[in-house]
């Protein structure tokens, strides 16, 4: 220990896992019981990073309000939070790490009694030449939509090119349609949206050429053309030029693990760190690890994966807060929940994709339905589209999206909560779900897929008992 009666807690990233983390630890062990040092090389701490699109867009006024907890307010709970000071190595073996003012670059050492790591996830940024030039961008901390929005104060045109369609890309090409830009979108599949199949994801591209968005599919950058003034003027591929004042990435993101890699920490397949349930990272016992930076289990298909997700990293930090603070809490899974929307389309998924129940060698059934977001004679009820998949012969639910508008997206959780609950189609179709015309048909389209699935996963019983 550190002194003879007090632990110290060293924590490495001030966002949501981290400072979750050391909120919990401190509400159950006292300042004489545990010292609290938090390092954030930012300026922000405790922020949402899935509201920067709609801060760039205008639909949030100012930067603070994605702020839930500032550095002051964490100082004054007794965290010894240290902002624009970057955590540059783990010595394990010592119990101790090195850190780097970012401002003075003078770097000192902190031993710990116990560590958390909450690097969190860094935009993906290809190896392609001009990528680095002013007016490129990726969108991933409050440091980075300020620098955007620096950016687009700056820019003499008013064009824009996203590359990439994912949940980043599509919300900030909605954001800079906000913004009066012309958008271009450049993706290397042939339809947005990866995260779903791609007969849902035609829906999404459909709706943003519908907001006066340009759509290239199955194309690849190259290369970002640079001005005289070493600004941005354009991205390319092999078969064209897109003008561009700006160039957002949206290509996604990558666990943020040279540390913990440098350190001999255990990795998983997709570069994020390993963890028991209780968040501890395998086979070290005072390191916990959580938010972008970790791997979690899917409880679908039981395999390992790399989620950024700030719900999860919130859970993480709590979790592991009860832990160092001498209690106890597990985090067992997820199941792939996430929503989405571009202007009034919602999007939301949740489980697996036909791609991903092959991979694990899963026999399905998939049905899609289209209905309505409310009893069809109420005014305002708009349509839904509901795909669904199912196992063969268990009939257990497998997988839901939803495309739609008002009212389609938090439909989700419905299959969410069955998925976790591991809900066969069947038993989905009595789910006592709350009905009035103006929220729902009388029956919810979640139930009627779930109908749907659920005949279609009987068929070959049927046949054979024929």
């Amino acid at each position: 220990m550190t002194a003879e009666s007090t632990e110290r807690l060293v924590v490495i990233g001030g966002d949501a896992a981290g400072m979750s983390a050391a909120s919990q630890a401190r509400r159950l062990r006292g300042a004489g019981e545990l010292e609290i040092v938090a390092f954030e090389r930012g300026h922000f701490t405790s922020y949402s990073a899935c509201g920067i699109p709609y801060w760039v867009g205008g639909d949030v006024e100012e930067r603070d309000r994605l702020i839930a907890r500032t550095p002051e307010e964490h100082r004054a709970r007794g965290i010894d939070l240290r902002l624009r000071t970057e955590v540059t190595e783990i010595d394990v073996a010592a119990g101790r790490v090195r850190a780097r003012d970012v401002n003075s670059g003078a770097e000192s050492w902190t031993s710990y009694d116990k560590l958390v790591i909450a690097t969190g996830a860094r935009p993906v940024r290809p190896d392609l030449p001009g990528v680095d030039a002013p007016g490129v961008h990726g969108v991933q901390t409050l440091d980075d939509g300020q620098a955007l929005l620096d950016s687009l104060a700056r820019a003499r045109g008013r064009r824009a090119v996203v590359v990439g369609a994912g949940y980043i890309g599509v919300e900030m090409a909605e954001a800079l349609i906000r913004r009066g830009y012309e958008v271009t979108v450049v993706n290397r599949g042939a339809e947005p949206m990866s995260t779903l199949d791609a007969d849902m994801g035609r829906l999404v591209r459909e709706a943003m050429e519908g907001l006066g968005v340009t759509m290239v599919g199955e194309a690849e950058v190259t290369k970002v053309l640079t001005g005289q003034d070493g600004r941005v003027r354009a991205v390319a591929t092999e078969d064209a030029e897109y003008p561009a004042d700006v160039v957002v990435l949206g290509i996604g993101v990558r666990p943020e693990t040279a540390l913990a890699r440098a350190a001999g920490l255990p990795l998983g397949a997709h570069g994020g760190l390993l963890t028991d349930r209780a968040m501890r990272v395998r086979g070290h016992e005072n390191i916990w690890a959580g938010g972008d930076c970790v791997e979690v289990l899917d409880l679908v298909s039981g395999q390992q994966r790399h989620i950024a997700l700030g719900t999860h990293a919130n859970k993480h930090g709590q979790v592991i807060g009860a832990n160092v603070g001498g209690g106890y809490a597990t985090f067992p899974g997820v199941v792939g929940t996430a929503v989405s929307k571009v202007c009034d389309l919602e999007i939301a998924r949740t489980g697996l994709r036909e791609k991903d129940a092959r991979r694990v060698g899963l026999q399905f059934e998939a049905v899609t339905i289209e209905s309505t977001s409310r009893a069809g004679y109420y005014p305002g009820a708009s349509p839904m589209t509901v795909k669904m998949l199912a196992e063969r012969r268990t009939g257990r639910l497998l997988g839901v999206q939803i495309v739609g508008r008002e009212g389609a997206a938090k439909r989700v959780d419905i299959a969410a909560v069955a998925l976790t609950a591991g809900l066969t189609v069947e038993q989905m179709t009595a789910l006592d779900l709350g009905y009035a015309p103006p929220f729902s048909p009388v029956w919810d389209p979640v139930l009627v897929a779930a109908r749907k699935a659920a005949a279609k996963v009987r068929e070959p019983w049927d046949r054979a008992a024929g």
